[in-house]
């Protein structure tokens, strides 16, 4: 059973440890979704993001007889980092299966934080097989939620941010296998059933939304998502009742709406948040459900992004608020075209970024080249004036 008692015990196990981040408020936010928004900042936490409080928590309550063996888990994320940390705070050795793609820099983060990293098979569930015999050979399985002592450590998040603000309606929560939001919502719906706890899935992933609706726990295969931190197969046998019992409502995002709320969480807090950490921020814009009151809490779960993404992410966000769009325009291949074009584009106040020359392909007149512009705009409406002008000085466009 997991109650207020037990993710008290939790908290106090945890406490000289694990941070108590930050929950910080955003006008900016608060102001587009006409709500107080409070975020409760996780990407602050040892290693990153939440784990290391439910795996701090689990190897605190291990049998020395276990302990003693050591401990393995599977992950090639937030899970090895958080366990690799709390067994060598433990004093106890920890040795983490990862696909053999996995990231270096995740190889090279797990090592750091004390962990013996062993590369195994190219898909998580061929790791997960090597992992499983480690197990039966001594090593105490470490689950990334579906346990009970990693689904009350979590809780402790809810605690936290009871403790600092008793005022809010709602609070949403990243989805994954379901430790997260289980442990969230045992410790919120305990003290204030009234508080709603909606979940957020990836579209690419919806596994607990199909469970929800099918009431059965089977497999569901994710599609690639840069929400890769709760892009999971299957739902916990242990989180589903908790989830059907505790939340009242579960929903999706895509991935531009993630790449939008990563992208603002940057520009508008200085907040780094990886895709499952901002999950939440992309369901609030999106607005898809009607969500109780005026104060909501949103658990920016972790920020651990890859650097090599966040160009491309920061990209695809720009994208979809209108501040980058790409239009190709065929010119007459004489001196001063572009020039002209170019004058005509910064009179209507947009920033040229990239230009790129084609002359070669099919379609493109003899004499002509077709000049592919990737323009910095600021919005849609500004996106319409510029196109509208270009049309007026008949020039032909075409969106890219």
């Amino acid at each position: 059973m997991i109650g207020p008692r037990e993710i008290e015990r939790a908290r106090e196990t945890i406490r000289k440890v694990v941070y108590h981040t930050p929950l910080v408020t955003s006008d900016s936010i608060s102001s587009r979704v006409g709500r107080k928004v409070y975020l409760k900042l996780e990407t602050l936490q040892k290693t990153g993001s939440f784990k290391i409080r439910g795996a701090y928590y689990k190897i605190a309550n291990l049998k020395p007889s276990l302990s003693a063996k050591g401990v393995v888990a599977v992950s090639a994320g937030n899970h090895a980092q958080g366990v690799a940390l709390a067994a060598s705070l433990h004093g106890v050795s920890a040795t983490i299966v990862m696909p053999e793609r996995a990231p270096l820099s995740k190889q090279l983060a797990t090592m750091s934080y004390g962990g013996k990293v062993i590369l195994r098979g190219k898909t998580f569930d061929e790791a997960g097989t090597y992992a499983r015999e480690l197990e039966k050979e001594g090593l105490t399985m470490i689950h990334p939620y579906d346990d009970e002592e990693i689904i009350t450590g979590q809780g402790t998040i809810g605690l936290e941010i009871m403790e600092v603000l008793s005022d809010f309606d709602a609070i949403v929560v990243p989805i994954g296998g379901g430790g997260l939001i289980s442990g969230i919502s045992s410790a919120i719906k305990a003290k204030n059933p009234a508080i709603q706890v909606i979940g957020v899935e990836a579209a690419a992933a919806p596994t607990a939304l199909h469970y929800i609706r099918s009431g059965k726990i089977t497999s569901v295969e994710p599609s690639p998502s840069i929400a890769d931190g709760i892009a999971v197969k299957r739902i916990g046998k242990l989180t589903y009742p908790i989830i059907r019992r505790l939340v009242d409502d579960v929903v999706t995002v895509e991935e531009d709406e993630i790449a939008t709320a990563i992208l603002m969480l940057m520009e508008r807090k200085r907040i780094v948040a990886e895709g499952a950490g901002a999950v939440p921020l992309a369901a609030l814009l999106k607005g898809e459900k009607e969500m109780k009151g005026s104060n909501c809490v949103l658990v920016i779960s972790g920020g651990n992004i890859d650097v090599n993404l966040v160009d491309r992410i920061i990209a695809q966000g720009l994208a979809k608020t209108g501040r980058i769009f790409r239009i190709a325009v065929t010119l007459r291949d004489v001196p001063g075209a572009l020039a002209t074009l170019s004058r005509v584009i910064a009179a209507k106040g947009a920033n040229i970024l990239h230009i790129r020359h084609d002359r070669i392909s099919k379609g493109i007149p003899v004499g002509c080249s077709k000049v592919v512009l990737e323009l910095e705009t600021a919005g849609f409406d500004h996106i319409q004036e510029i196109l509208e002008t270009l049309k007026e000085e008949d020039y032909v466009v075409e969106l890219t």
